[in-house]
C-alpha cells in the first residue's frame, strides 16, 4: 500500500508541471452588454493593478486581423478563461462558438472561471428567459443539418458552463466588491504558472532524481517532513530543489523559497532578513515587527503552526541557519514539507533529519547530451567531434557545473581550438573543480581578470550598480560592458536581476588563483581572509603587489598593528576595513588609494605624506578623524580640487565638521 502511494504521489508531481502560457487569462464576453462597464474594470484591474497578463478581443487585434482565426489561437495559448454571462451572451453566434472552443480546450484541466452577470446559472444551463429568446431566433435561422449540429454544441457549451463554480452577481454587495475577489482567485491561478527554474532551458538526467525526491517527499502523508538534498557543490542540488518547487507549490498555503542562505548569512551576520522574506506574506505591513532573530523564531512558530508550507532552505551550511529558519515540526502545519539542501550532511543529523537524498554525478549519456547542449546546441555532438567530446566528458567526470562551462567556452570554436583547450586541460597538475573552472578565467583579457578577480574577493552579492560604481572608481575605467562579459562567459551573473550573483565552485577558483600567487599573503594581489590580513599587519610584510584589502568583521575587535604596515602597498587601490579598533592611526597610507570604507579609524589626523590625488571614495564612519591633515584645513584640499563631489558629501557627514567651522570660519 505504502509503495502504491508513492508511486501515485510520484505520477501526481510529473504530471503538475505547468506549461508555459502567452495569456494568463482570456475574457470571453458580449459586447453590448458588459465592454464599457463591467469587463472595462475588471481588464483594468487584472492588467494594470495585478500585472495579469490578459486577453481581450478589442486590445490585442491588430487592425484588419481576423477575428475567427484570432481568438481561436488565443483560447489555446490562454491559461485561465474567464467567462462573463450576461443577458445577452447567447445571442450572438460568435460568444456561443468562442464558448465551445473554451469548454474544448480548457475543461479538463479546471481552468474555466464563470461570472453570471445579471443572470441566473440554472437559466444559463437550460436555456431560460433571454437565452430562450436567443436560440429560438438562432434555430429560426440556422436550418442546415451542420447549423444544427453547432445549436447543439452551443447548448451543451452553456449546460456545461453552468455546472462549473464560479461567481453570481447578486451574491455581492457591489461589483468593485466582485472584481476583487475574482482578480484574487486569478491571481492564485497565475502563481502556479510561474516558476524558478528557467524552463528555457533542457533539464538532463533529473528525471530519475526527482521521482525519488518525490517518493521521499510523500506528498500524500497528512504529517511535517524535512527532507534534505545532499552532494557537492555544482551537483545540482540547488536545480532539483527548484524544479520541485516550481511543480508543487500551488498545493501549500505557504510557500517560500530562501535562495543562498549560506551566502546571505555571511553577507548580513544574520538570518533576520531571511526569516522576514519567509513571513512577509503573512505580516505584511507588521514585518517590521521582526528586529532580532529570536522575534523571528517567535513569529515563525505562531504564524506557520496552524499552515500547510511548503519551504525551502537553500545552500544550509551551520547548525543555526536550521535551527532559526526552520526550527522542528512543531513548527509547521500538518501537510508542510521542509527541503534543505546542502553540501554538510552532517547538519542534517545534527537537526534530526533522517531522510535525505544524495544527488550523484551525470552518466555518460547524460553528461554527453549535456555537454552537446551547450557545445553545440543540441543533445549530439557534431560526428567528428564525438571522439574529442568524450575526451572532455573524462576530465569533466560527470559534474554538471563543468561541463556547463567547457561547452559553453567551446562554442563555435574549431578542431584545433578544441585539441588546444583538451591539452592544456590536461597540463594542469589535477584535475579539480577548481582547475575545470579556470579554463574560463584564462580566456579573460587583463582587466577582465583584475574586475572578476575583485567581484569574487570582494563585491560578490551587492547591487550590480554599487558594484559597477564602485569598480569606475577603483580602476579608473567603465566596467559596465567588462561586467557584461563575465556575465557572457557565465563567471557572473545577475542574481534577481539587479544584484551580482557568482556560483561558490567559481568564487573558489578566484580564491585560488589570488592564493596561489605566493605562498606569503603580503605578495598576494588581494587579501580578504583575517588570519591573511593580521598576518600582513603584525609582521608588515605588506608590498606594491596589494591592490585591494578588505575585512569585514562581525563584531567589533581590538588589534595591535604596526603602525607603518603600510609602508610598501604603493599600488594599494582600495581599503576597507568595517569593526576593526586599532590601537594607533598609520603614519603611512599609499597615495595610490583610490577607495577608503574605514570605520573606527583611531586618529584625529590622515598621515601627512598621504596626498589624495586619485581618492574617488571616502567613508570614516565612527572615526575619530577631526580634520584631514594636522595643520592643514579641510578647506585647503576642497579649493585645490584633489577630491571630488563625492569625497566632499562623505567630508562633511563624518568629519567632525561643526569644530572645524567654529575654529577656521569655513
Amino acid at each position: 500500500m505504502a509503495l502504491s502511494t508513492q508511486r501515485a504521489s510520484v505520477s501526481l508531481l510529473s504530471s503538475e508541471s505547468a506549461p508555459q502560457w502567452k495569456y494568463d487569462v482570456f475574457l470571453s464576453f458580449r459586447g453590448v452588454d458588459t465592454r464599457k462597464g463591467f469587463v472595462s474594470h475588471l481588464y483594468h484591474e487584472l492588467c494594470k493593478c495585478q500585472g495579469i497578463m490578459t486577453f481581450m478581443d478589442d486590445r490585442e487585434l491588430a487592425g484588419g486581423t481576423s477575428i475567427p482565426l484570432e481568438l481561436p489561437s488565443a483560447i489555446k495559448e490562454s491559461h485561465t478563461a474567464i467567462v462573463v454571462l450576461s443577458p445577452n451572451y447567447a445571442s450572438s453566434k460568435w460568444c456561443l462558438t468562442e464558448l465551445t472552443n473554451i469548454i474544448q480546450c480548457m475543461e479538463a484541466r479546471n481552468s474555466i472561471l464563470p461570472v453570471f452577470y445579471g443572470v441566473d446559472p440554472s437559466d444559463v444551463g437550460n436555456q431560460r428567459g433571454r437565452f430562450a429568446e436567443a436560440f429560438a431566433k438562432h434555430e429560426g435561422k440556422l436550418t442546415s443539418t451542420e447549423d444544427k449540429m453547432k445549436v447543439t454544441q452551443w447548448k451543451a457549451a452553456l449546460k456545461t458552463v453552468s455546472k462549473i463554480s464560479g461567481w453570481d452577481l447578486k451574491n455581492f454587495k457591489c461589483e468593485r466588491e466582485l472584481i476583487d475577489d475574482i482578480a484574487k482567485c486569478v491571481w492564485r491561478k497565475v502563481q502556479a504558472t510561474i516558476t524558478l527554474s528557467d524552463s528555457s532551458q533542457k533539464l538532463v538526467g533529473i528525471d530519475s532524481a526527482l521521482e525519488q525526491l518525490t517518493m521521499l517527499l510523500a506528498l500524500d502523508a497528512n504529517d511535517v517532513h524535512f527532507i534534505g538534498i545532499t552532494g557537492m557543490g555544482g551537483i545540482g542540488k540547488t536545480t532539483l530543489a527548484k524544479l520541485v518547487f516550481d511543480k508543487i507549490f500551488h498545493r501549500f498555503e505557504v510557500h517560500c523559497f530562501l535562495a543562498n542562505v549560506r551566502e546571505v548569512c555571511a553577507r548580513d551576520h544574520t538570518v533576520v532578513g531571511l526569516q522576514k522574506q519567509l513571513l512577509f506574506p503573512i505580516l505584511k505591513e507588521k514585518i517590521e515587527e521582526i528586529w532580532d532573530e529570536e522575534w523571528g523564531r517567535i513569529y515563525s512558530k505562531k504564524c506557520l503552526c496552524n499552515k500547510k508550507v511548503l519551504l525551502v532552505l537553500d545552500d544550509v551550511d551551520e547548525l543555526n541557519q536550521l535551527e532559526v529558519l526552520a526550527g522542528n515540526q512543531s513548527w509547521f502545519g500538518m501537510g508542510s514539507r521542509i527541503i534543505i539542501t546542502t553540501r554538510n550532511e552532517g547538519l542534517l543529523v545534527q537537526n534530526g533529519i533522517a531522510t535525505s537524498y544524495k544527488v550523484e554525478g551525470l552518466n555518460y549519456g547524460e553528461a554527453l547530451e549535456l555537454f552537446s547542449l551547450n557545445a553545440f546546441k543540441k543533445d549530439q555532438p557534431e560526428e567528428d567531434f564525438l571522439e574529442l567530446s568524450e575526451r572532455f566528458l573524462n576530465y569533466a567526470r560527470g559534474l554538471p557545473l563543468v561541463l556547463k562551462v567547457l561547452g559553453s567556452f567551446l562554442y563555435t570554436r574549431g578542431r584545433d581550438a578544441w585539441n588546444s583547450e583538451l591539452d592544456n586541460l590536461h597540463k594542469i597538475p589535477n584535475q579539480t573543480i577548481f582547475y575545470s573552472l579556470k579554463v574560463s578565467y584564462d580566456g579573460l583579457r587583463l582587466m577582465e581578470k583584475r574586475i572578476f578577480l575583485d567581484v569574487a574577493c570582494f563585491h560578490k552579492g551587492k547591487y550590480t550598480k554599487q558594484v559597477i560604481q564602485v569598480l569606475d572608481n577603483s580602476f579608473g575605467i567603465s566596467s559596465c560592458i567588462l561586467i557584461d562579459l563575465l556575465i557572457e562567459r557565465s563567471l557572473l551573473y545577475n542574481d534577481y536581476g539587479n544584484m551580482i550573483g557568482m556560483h561558490d565552485l567559481i568564487q573558489q577558483m578566484a580564491w585560488t588563483i589570488v592564493r596561489q600567487e605566493s605562498e606569503e599573503p603580503g605578495l598576494r594581489s588581494r587579501l580578504w581572509i583575517p588570519n591573511d590580513i593580521f598576518h600582513v599587519f603584525m609582521t608588515n610584510t605588506g608590498t606594491r603587489a596589494i591592490e585591494g584589502i578588505v575585512l569585514r568583521l562581525p563584531e567589533s575587535k581590538e588589534v595591535h598593528w604596526n603602525s607603518e604596515a603600510f609602508s610598501n602597498m604603493h599600488e594599494l587601490r582600495f581599503l576597507e576595513f568595517n569593526n576593526l579598533i586599532i590601537s594607533s592611526g598609520p603614519k603611512f597610507l599609499p597615495c595610490s588609494l583610490r577607495i577608503i570604507n574605514w570605520s573606527f579609524y583611531p586618529s584625529k589626523f590622515l598621515p601627512t605624506s598621504f596626498h589624495p590625488h586619485l581618492l574617488t571614495q571616502l567613508a570614516m564612519r565612527k572615526s575619530k578623524l577631526v580634520r584631514l591633515w594636522k595643520g592643514k584645513l579641510v578647506r585647503v584640499i576642497l579649493n585645490k580640487c584633489y577630491i571630488n563631489y563625492k569625497i566632499i558629501i562623505y567630508l562633511l557627514f563624518w568629519i567632525n565638521f561643526k569644530v572645524v567651522k567654529a575654529k577656521y570660519r569655513i
